[in-house]
């Protein structure tokens, strides 16, 4: 995180005058000098709020965070060098003030240190270490997971460190490391609400990043082919097994971080249990399925994975899963060993409640970088994982983000131009570009509706419920049911439900009236 570092040498003069003045007792002050005291302590304290939000713009990478204060250290150098010529002037209570901004400078110094090049290369970074406490009730994972414990590397030998897993650290460092650095930093993200879950039931933090990261990149919408959802990529069945599915509002619960740790954590300890502890065994039943998993098991008298009458048994996909997910434990855990300094994101969590309508998508624009490289839109999606990137959602609206996100909505996403930029652009239609020579009708029709007032938003999908009559859009030539969508901020795939429409063109013709009951405006 950019943080605002102003040398101490630029501070020393001004520190050095104030030790070396001598206090003195006030005297009886003219009503004069008593307003101009006053005039010169407002002075200074107009300059340290100057200066407490440079450091604040320092934070979230704003431009002229430096020059704002520099600005206001002169602006207190003015102060000071008043108060000396100031009758009644105490100097030496300024020295409150200064000591203060130190401090402030001093901490923030701090916070954007990284000790990466101290101790053991191949200590576990800090922030992965944690103790499992064995005890007769604990979970049958936790065998296992005493052998996992970060700090004294168990999990090293508890895992072949072989040249199927250091051909998976290869791969995770060169060609997929942006993959990589966007799984750790997705992780970062939801770690508060997964995390739990895996040291509940005696799992290493590892291992849930390794096969987040080899599942989905930490993409909490992630869908395979196969079907496989969420950021574990449950398949239906598996998940509805271990309580995943529709909840009852339309929303499939594989798409939420929490719930899906919680199941995968159940799936993992039944596995292990199944599997002598093997963490390659659970994690080849984790993808090439548990059926198959400990049918191989057994029919092999316990061997291990990496037996080749084991090994060959499973499709090449799971032969290459269980290497990578470990790859991605491994460098999980030391990543000092490998030069490798994973992002460090803001992520301290906050509710943001929206002062107006808008979608994800607007979010990401008026929000800004805030310091990252990629923004906040997989933040966002991740952590309010019910709402499509493109639905509506109406004032007063709750979602999950973090402080720096809120603090950055405040500034940016309720007025100014900034603002006013990212509506144009989300609302924008294409079709309007486009100019019909000749034509007495314009590309888009102006639509004629019953006003309404948006109603709550609904669990699934962000969308606001109808509050008052039936509505309707008289399609014009040149609109698309995205652009009507758009223009009523309206989901795309709830109008073409509600119209009866069908994917994926969605074709609607001119003088087609459209139901616009699902919309906000």
């Amino acid at each position: 995180m950019p943080v605002l570092a102003v040398p101490f040498a630029r501070w020393a003069p001004l520190v050095a005058i104030l030790l070396s003045i001598p206090s003195f007792d006030a005297a009886a002050l003219s009503k004069r000098d008593t307003a101009a005291v006053e005039a010169l302590d407002q002075r200074m304290a107009a300059a340290e709020q100057r200066y407490r939000e440079a450091l604040v713009k320092a934070g979230n990478a704003e431009p002229g965070a430096i020059e704002q204060s520099n600005a206001a250290i002169e602006d207190m150098e003015d102060v000071v060098a008043a108060c000396m010529k100031q009758k009644g002037c105490q100097v030496n209570d300024q020295m409150a003030a200064f000591k203060r901004l130190l401090k402030l400078n001093t901490d923030a110094e701090a916070a954007g240190e990284e000790a990466w090049d101290e101790g053991d290369p191949m200590d576990a970074d800090p922030d992965h270490a944690g103790d499992v406490a064995l005890s007769a009730d604990v979970p049958e994972a936790a065998r296992a997971a005493a052998l996992l414990d970060d700090r004294s590397h168990r999990f090293d030998k508890m895992v072949q460190y072989n040249p199927a897993v250091q051909a998976g650290i290869r791969r995770w460092l060169t060609d997929m490391r942006p993959s990589l650095m966007d799984s750790y930093e997705n992780y970062e993200y939801l770690r508060q609400v997964m995390w739990p879950s895996f040291e509940r039931a005696g799992l290493p933090e590892a291992l849930l990043f390794g096969i987040m990261a080899k599942e989905s990149n930490g993409k909490v919408h992630a869908t395979s082919r196969a079907g496989a959802a969420g950021p574990m990529q449950f398949m239906y069945a598996t998940g509805k097994r271990f309580g995943l599915g529709d909840d009852g509002t339309g929303f499939d619960t594989r798409y939420d971080p929490r719930a899906a740790a919680e199941a995968s954590a159940s799936y993992l300890n039944q596995r292990l249990e199944q599997l002598n502890h093997s963490i390659e065994l659970s994690l080849a039943a984790y993808n090439g399925g548990e059926g198959r998993a400990l049918r191989v098991y057994r029919d092999s008298s316990g061997r291990g994975f990496w037996d080749a009458d084991v090994y060959n048994q499973f499709p090449a996909e799971t032969r290459d899963y269980v290497p990578m997910v470990i790859a991605a434990a491994w460098l999980f855990l030391h990543p000092k060993q490998y030069g490798l300094h994973f992002p460090r994101a803001r992520t301290r969590p906050a509710q943001l409640k929206l002062e107006k309508p808008a979608s994800i998508y607007e979010l990401t624009i008026c929000l800004g970088n805030g310091g990252t490289r990629d923004g906040f839109m997989r933040a966002l999606r991740n952590l309010n994982p019910r709402y499509q990137a493109d639905s509506w959602l109406p004032a007063g609206t709750t979602l999950r983000a973090t402080a720096q996100i809120a603090g950055l909505y405040d500034r940016h996403c309720v007025r100014g131009a900034r603002a006013e930029l990212a509506q144009q652009l989300v609302m924008s239609d294409p079709a309007a570009a486009v100019v019909h020579v000749g034509s007495a009708t314009p590309v888009t029709g102006t639509p004629t509706v019953t006003p309404m007032v948006p109603g709550p938003t609904t669990i699934a999908t962000g969308v606001a419920t109808p509050a008052a009559g039936p509505r309707e859009h008289r399609v014009a030539r040149g609109d698309t049911l995205v652009s009507i969508s758009r223009r009523y901020s309206c989901d795309t795939k709830i109008l073409a439900k509600a119209n009866d429409l069908k994917g994926p063109r969605y074709a609607i013709h001119q003088g087609q009236r459209l139901k616009l009951d699902e919309c906000t405006k």
